[in-house]
C-alpha cells in the first residue's frame, strides 16, 4: 500500500512540474454498484461526489487525480426470497487516472483507485469492523467535453482487494473473495 501511495504522489508530483495546463472541477454522478466473486447479489443504486484536478503532460495527455464520496454495496434477497436488505458501504475514493484526448472533445481514462471505508450498514446495523479499512481497484472509462467547461463520463472501477476483514488461506480463497463493482455515470464542470 505504501508503494501504490508514494508512487501516486511521484506521479503527481512529476505531472506538477512539467504541466502545461492545471485545471480544477467538480464532478457527481450516478452510482450502480455490486459485489462481485463468491456472493450472490443485485445491483445497488447510490452516488458520488467530489473534486478532480486535469494536470496536462502534453497536448494529448492528462494525469487526472480525484478525490470522491462514493456511496456503494449490494442489495440481497434471503433463500425463498421473503427478506430483503442491502449493505451499505460509504468511501473516500481517491483515483489516479490517466486520461487521453482521442480528439478534442473524446477521451478514454485509466488507472488505480483506493477507496477509504468511512462507514458500513446493513439496514440500520454497523457492521464496520466486518471490512478492511482500505479498498484497492483500477477505473477504466471514457469521456466526452460538451464544452471546454462541461463534460460527461462514463466509469467502471473493478476491485482488486477483498472487501472482508479476513485472512484468506490460499490464492483461490483470495481470488474467489467479494470485492467492490461500480459503473458510474459522471457530469463535471472544469473551473
Amino acid at each position: 500500500m505504501k508503494k501504490l501511495i508514494l508512487s501516486a504522489i511521484a506521479i503527481m508530483a512529476f505531472a506538477f512540474s512539467n504541466a502545461q495546463e492545471t485545471r480544477f472541477g467538480i464532478k457527481g454522478g450516478l452510482n450502480l454498484t455490486n459485489f462481485t466473486g463468491d456472493v450472490d447479489t443485485n445491483i445497488k443504486a447510490g452516488f458520488h461526489v467530489g473534486g478532480f484536478a486535469e494536470i496536462k503532460i502534453i497536448e494529448n495527455l492528462a494525469i487526472q487525480p480525484e478525490l470522491l464520496f462514493s456511496t456503494q454495496g449490494a442489495r440481497y434477497n434471503m433463500i425463498g426470497g421473503n427478506q430483503s436488505g442491502s449493505y451499505k458501504l460509504d468511501y473516500i475514493n481517491v483515483p489516479v487516472l490517466a486520461k487521453f484526448y482521442v480528439t478534442k472533445q473524446f477521451t478514454v481514462e485509466a488507472g488505480p483507485q483506493i477507496g477509504f471505508l468511512v462507514s458500513a450498514k446493513n439496514e440500520d446495523r454497523d457492521i464496520k469492523d466486518a471490512y478492511k479499512t482500505a479498498d484497492y481497484g483500477f477505473n477504466f472509462g471514457a469521456g466526452y467535453n460538451f464544452t471546454d467547461n462541461f463534460s460527461v463520463g462514463l466509469r467502471y472501477a473493478i476491485g482488486l482487494s477483498g472487501i472482508f476483514d479476513r485472512n484468506y488461506e490460499d490464492f483461490s480463497d483470495y481470488y474467489d473473495s467479494t470485492k467492490n463493482s461500480n459503473f458510474q455515470i459522471s457530469l463535471g464542470y472544469k473551473f
